[in-house]
């Protein structure tokens, strides 16, 4: 059975290569305003990666795959943080997350091609950041680190010395959730 993962990201691909060996990216071209967000940021997430894996699905010919989509946001104060539009707007993210906790959702969608079956699952963690000025924020955006990044920041480069603390799954933050990935192909009976 053949894996593939619906995502352009960097980090997914170099995670899930901790998981699987051998698979392919179809990077998927799935419209995310078409889902709205009702202030239930699991569901939300959720929708959001079956939606890219229902996309790479219905490109591929061969039925014999596993397709992975994942999404994740950043939520705090009652919105969604996505990848921000510009520098400005990383600014006033990164602002408004200084000295606060915020939760990161990731939304996983496993289907596998040839039963039809889609599953779905969600990881959300908790991340507390330390207070940081304008000059730490404005040095952080000089890095364009923070320009694919949902919240404008990730915890895996340079922007990880903003987190004080983290209650969760550490890989949720990085974007792909390994250990809830990993369980729910192994329950699909997939040989990891």
């Amino acid at each position: 059975m053949k894996i593939v993962l619906a995502s352009a990201s960097s980090r997914r691909k170099e995670l899930l290569k901790r998981l699987v060996k051998s698979f392919q990216v179809i990077v998927s071209d799935f419209n995310e305003s078409s889902i709205v967000f009702h202030k239930d940021c699991a569901s939300y997430v959720m929708k959001l990666a079956e939606g890219k894996a229902k996309n790479v699905c219905d490109k591929c010919t061969d039925r014999d795959l596993i397709i992975i989509g994942c999404d994740t946001v950043v939520f705090f104060n009652g919105k969604i943080m996505g990848k921000p539009s510009s520098g400005e707007e990383a600014f006033y993210m990164l602002k408004s997350l200084s000295g606060n906790e915020h939760r990161v959702y990731s939304g996983i969608s496993v289907i596998d091609k040839s039963s039809n079956k889609i599953y779905n699952d969600f990881v959300c963690t908790t991340v507390k950041f330390s207070e940081i000025d304008d000059r730490q924020i404005g040095k952080y955006l000089k890095t364009g680190e923070y320009i694919d990044k949902a919240g404008s920041y990730g915890i895996q480069g340079y922007g990880g010395i903003f987190v004080e603390e983290i209650c969760g799954c550490y890989y949720n933050v990085v974007g792909l959730p390994l250990n809830k990935l990993y369980n729910m192909l192994s329950r699909m009976g997939v040989n990891l």
